[in-house]
């Protein structure tokens, strides 16, 4: 990290920027902080040019930098980041803060079009913008464009190979810890391509890689238009309806217009343009078969045409029927997503809502493509949701063969979710161990423990991988270190104390040494909630007969012994109460109706009653601690533990408001 404080001029200049750095060094969350430091830093010497200092211009790229790592999805802000690194240093360092932001931001159709409209803007060597075109000449007679080519392709003139511009080609995944990414997919990027004596251009390359990432994106009009201009500067008509061609087959906002363009220019063009080989074939044998079913088989060439032409063309109206079919079906989701770009407040219930809908929709009807195309625009919006990040990482799990695109959603998940909410982190643990990568697994626990070491459910989940792996002394161990570790709670330590009994007792098929641990910390850990109700768990569950009244008395103690070495309120010790209560009428003898009446009388009854019962027990001696729980320890004490998964539910359609992201 630079140091803000050795600044070139005067510190007048930068006071600002020192005040707003002190803001976000306190506050890392404070997004209007993050915000004022960027635009102190834009302002420093009047406006950041070519001729400002090394300080001003450092302290500005750290300004943004830091800003972008902690909100890497932030768009706009990669835009403007790279206008003001073309103003100050030129092309190349504003096409590295393009390939950075692509990297962060893979779906963003403003993003990939406004990168496309810099590289148009500034690609001036005609070597690079027309020259592939007479080189294309140069191979050999040129062939018509077809608009089958469901993508456009890169010509390797030294193998005389065809490269498809697919999706992930030279496409590094995002990488947001990592700032030299995009300085080694740029050079990987350039060297590939020089490589090529003939490449198509460096554009086209350009635009293809867009078009895998934002091409069927149902807003993706801006970017389309910019790839439109693009051929349109190259004079190449042929290309430009193969590009509508393609286009003409995505659900998009505006299909109509360019349908429109389209049919206009297929009369112009000539018919080997307009369809396959194969299509053009059919079409010519379903047209002479008609023809002399009605004795017309001595057709002019120029009637052979026209009817072709009008066969085409009825084509690609059922072609644009159904367009427009898949467009109003999606167009019903799409005018209910309201934002649908980054920021860290919260979203309306009903914009979830709408998402959710809009996914189960596209899940049911949709390919693959546009399924994850769907999900990666709705977690630009709903990054900060876990819920569904949970919900990508489940679909794509149910996809043959995609394990490493899990893995990356996990990741990107673990990057955006708070590690507050610690569940989508255990999830990608548990993904990890199921493809046999048990150390990785290990690291996912051990990297939450760094920032949440009082976290009960990562240590109790990173002691059951223990377990599974290497067997139940490994997972006591697991449990030992961290009760004595004096970074550990003591409202922490009794919930792992409880897991450790209950794991001796399920494992090790031994309920005494079980028992032994429970009795033996129960005058450290009495204010517990989660220690009692363990407890409790634990003798209730142990086999028991009506002629043996020991299952009874040993249920007795752990209740007696709960109100008389806690400190926990008294809504609490009702609901241990119940427990008692319950155990009484279904496992009790035949005298537990009189235990049952008197600890309902005590426990329930009116304060005359209960609070003097109350009262007797307080005054014991036999390990009654002293005092009340301040509000902050009454809070763990009495907090129950719930595991991620045991919360999961069904999303409330009916909710209104902003949705918490918890």
């Amino acid at each position: 990290m630079n140091d803000y404080g050795q600044f070139g001029s005067s510190d007048e200049e930068f006071v600002h920027v020192r005040k707003f750095q002190a803001e976000v060094e306190s506050d890392p969350d404070n997004f209007e902080s993050w915000e004022a430091l960027v635009k102190a830093s834009e302002s420093l010497e009047g406006g950041l040019g070519r001729n400002s200092s090394p300080q001003a211009l450092a302290t500005f790229r750290e300004s943004y930098d830091r800003f972008l790592a902690k909100f890497p999805l932030l768009f706009g802000y990669w835009k403007k980041y790279a206008e003001l690194e073309f103003n100050i240093a030129g092309t190349e360092s504003a096409e590295m803060v393009y390939e950075r932001g692509t990297a962060a931001v893979t779906h963003s159709v403003d993003l990939w079009a406004d990168y496309c409209r810099f590289k148009m803007d500034t690609t001036h060597n005609p070597g690079i913008v027309r020259g592939i075109r007479r080189g294309r000449h140069s191979l050999g007679a040129r062939q018509p464009t077809h608009i089958r080519e469901p993508h456009a392709s890169v010509f390797d003139a030294c193998h005389g190979r065809l490269f498809d511009a697919s999706a992930c080609l030279f496409h590094s995944c995002p990488s947001y810890a990592c700032r030299m990414a995009p300085r080694r997919t740029l050079a990987r990027n350039r060297l590939l391509a020089t490589s090529f004596l003939a490449l198509e251009s460096l554009l086209l390359f350009l635009f293809e890689r867009a078009a895998a990432l934002v091409g069927i994106d149902f807003m993706s009009h801006p970017f389309w238009d910019r790839y439109l201009e693009y051929e349109e500067r190259q004079e190449a008509p042929d290309r430009i309806f193969a590009l509508l061609a393609r286009i003409i087959r995505i659900p998009l906002h505006q299909f109509n217009r360019y349908y429109d363009r389209f049919r206009t220019m297929a009369h112009t063009r000539p018919v080997p343009e307009l369809a396959s080989v194969e299509l053009l074939t059919r079409f010519r044998s379903d047209l002479d078969v008609e023809a002399a079913a009605r004795g017309a088989s001595d057709r002019t060439e120029l009637e052979r045409e026209r009817e072709l032409r009008n066969k085409v063309d009825q084509y690609y109206y059922e072609v644009h029927t159904t367009t427009q079919n898949e467009t109003s079906k999606r167009w019903t989701f799409e005018s209910e997503l309201g934002r649908q770009y980054f920021h860290v407040t919260q979203l309306d219930h009903a914009q979830l809502n709408s998402w959710r809908k809009y996914l189960d929709f596209e899940e049911r009807e949709g390919g693959y493509d546009r399924v994850v195309n769907l999900y990666e625009r709705c977690l630009a919006a709903c990054a900060l949701y876990d819920e569904l990040w949970f919900r990508y990482s489940r679909w794509m799990s149910a996809q043959q063969g995609r394990e490493e695109e899990v893995r990356h959603i996990y990741m990107r998940a673990a990057f955006f979710v708070s590690i507050s909410r610690p569940g989508i982190r255990l999830q990608w643990a548990y993904f990890e161990e199921s493809q046999g990568r048990i150390g990785v697994a290990e690291e996912v626990h051990n990297a939450i423990l760094t920032k949440l070491p009082d976290c009960i459910e990562v240590i109790v989940s990173w002691a059951h991988l223990k377990r599974r792996q290497d067997g139940l002394d490994a997972a006591i161990t697991v449990l030992k270190d961290h009760i004595d570790a004096p970074t550990v709670d003591l409202f922490t330590k009794a919930a792992l104390v409880a897991e450790w009994a209950t794991i001796l007792s399920k494992f090790a098929s031994s309920a005494d040494q079980a028992r032994a641990v429970f009795v033996k910390n129960a005058q450290w850990y009495g204010d517990s909630r989660t220690f009692w109700e363990k407890w409790f768990q634990f003798e209730v569950e142990q086999p028991t007969s009506m002629e043996s009244a020991d299952a009874g008395q040993r249920v007795k103690h752990v209740f007696d012994e709960s109100r008389s070495k806690s400190r926990l309120s008294t809504a609490v010790k009702k609901d241990l109460a119940r427990i008692y209560l319950d155990f009484l009428i279904r496992v009790g003898g035949k005298d537990s109706m009189q235990e049952y009446a008197q600890v309902d009388r005590e426990t329930f009854g009116p304060p005359s009653l209960s609070s003097e019962s109350m009262n007797q027990l307080a005054a014991k001696e036999n390990g009654m601690a002293g005092g009340e729980l301040d509000e902050a320890s009454k809070s763990k004490a009495e907090s129950r533990l719930v595991f991620f998964y045991e919360k999961h539910s069904e999303p409330d359609a009916t909710a209104h408001g902003p949705a918490d992201f918890h």
